[in-house]
């Protein structure tokens, strides 16, 4: 590879400022829903005794595990040693640190309370996975700011790879935490398989790349800058093999249940019979988010053209949210087996209860909290490219592939 040169984003004028004013509308629609939810009371979301974590969960839940995916790039360059991802390390940990504190504003916005956090940092219960999280969240953003500290002070990268092995484990534990928040939860039939901790990995892998892909496309092109074919393969690429592997973990996931008698009236009601549930899971999760991104990414012609890139890229994103929207929320809905072998006559928490009598709807307030955690993401991404060096001037083939016949 040639050497490699940094410049800020050089997007000017009513483009830029238009961009970070839709942006920062939608952060403001979203902070109004919120202060309209605290103050009314969380009766006025879709949730209820059944449904306790909504459509904000799931948005969050999103951002945080597409932040660790979002640095696979930077370990690929600095862990494994590929040239290549070098010169996209540094937007790989600025994307990190971004969709983790949009996650996690939503995270916290939505505790109906927020000085509940208070009690939350201070008052610590280590029998809970929750408790623990909030140390892997909180030490993987200074990891990450460290990691970037090493990767643009020249001084510094001599310890980048030392930073970056430790920065990939710690996003290796803090997804796994993350999807061990269902694993451990034994009362929920959903929920309760060990399973859980590397699907949500390779779904790191999966959501972080595609938002990835869609902000260095968006960049690039915006800024007019050189975007080789041989990066954008290798990323396609790389995207298609993380969504192949979430169809395995899918499929060996719903395979394990359908195997033990316990687990057939939950699959049944994901797989068959529980309506909006088994229409997302089937159309947005498996076909529109895996099946057909994995076609467009894999064919020969569509594979190369930028526009299906795009599209397949969408798709995954949607199809992230169409899954975790079936985890969180359909897992919630399904009713709660507490007295295995006894009929539940009457309970104020539903369980025994089919989850479709207690139907669960997001309201507006809802969704528009979580499209404002994104759109957060996205504004501190596009200032932190706009002001520091963040992006290669160029990534065309000549200089980014080192096969490249000059």
């Amino acid at each position: 590879m040639k050497k490699i040169h940094y410049r800020e984003w050089g997007i000017e004028g009513p483009r830029y400022w238009g961009l970070l004013a839709v942006l920062a509308a939608i952060i403001a629609v979203a902070g109004f829903a919120t202060l309209h939810m605290e103050h009314e009371g969380h009766w006025v979301t879709g949730m209820n005794n059944q449904i306790v974590w909504g459509t904000p969960h799931v948005f969050a839940i999103f951002l945080i595990i597409a932040a660790s995916g979002a640095l696979n790039v930077a370990s690929i360059a600095s862990v494994f040693g590929q040239q290549m991802y070098k010169p996209l390390a540094r937007l790989s940990a600025l994307m990190a640190i971004t969709l983790l504190v949009g996650g996690l504003l939503v995270l916290v916005l939505d505790l109906g309370q927020p000085s509940r956090l208070i009690v939350a940092m201070t008052t610590y219960n280590f029998k809970s996975i929750f408790a623990w999280n909030i140390y892997l969240y909180v030490g993987f953003i200074a990891i990450v700011v460290v990691y970037l500290f090493t990767m643009m002070e020249r001084k510094a990268n001599k310890y980048t790879h030392g930073v970056g092995i430790f920065a990939f484990v710690w996003r290796l534990a803090l997804t796994t935490g993350t999807g061990s928040i269902f694993g451990f939860l034994v009362a929920r039939q959903g929920y309760d398989a060990a399973i859980m901790a590397p699907m949500f990995i390779i779904m790191s892998f999966a959501y972080g790349m595609a938002l990835y892909l869609l902000v260095l496309m968006f960049t690039f092109n915006t800024d007019e800058r050189p975007l080789g074919d041989h990066v954008l393969r290798k990323l396609k690429n790389l995207l298609g093999v993380f969504v192949a592997a979430i169809f395995y973990f899918t499929l060996v996931y719903h395979l394990t249940n359908l195997y033990g008698t316990e687990n057939h009236a939950y699959e049944a009601f994901i797989l068959r019979e529980g309506g909006v549930y088994t229409w997302t899971f089937w159309l947005g999760w498996v076909l529109l988010g895996m099946i057909v991104p994995m076609g467009i990414l894999f064919h020969p012609g569509l594979g190369m053209q930028r526009g299906a890139i795009t599209i397949a890229a969408l798709l995954v994103v949607f199809g992230g949210l169409a899954a975790l929207y079936v985890i969180v929320i359909g897992g919630q809905a399904f009713p709660l087996n507490m007295f295995p072998s006894h009929t539940i006559i009457e309970s104020a928490y539903y369980d025994g209860v089919d989850g479709m009598a207690r139907a669960y709807s997001p309201s507006l307030p809802e969704v528009l909290l979580g499209i404002g955690g994104v759109a957060l993401a996205l504004m501190v991404t596009f200032i932190g490219v706009r002001i520091l060096k963040f992006l290669p001037v160029s990534l065309a083939d000549e200089v980014a592939d080192p096969h490249h016949a000059s």
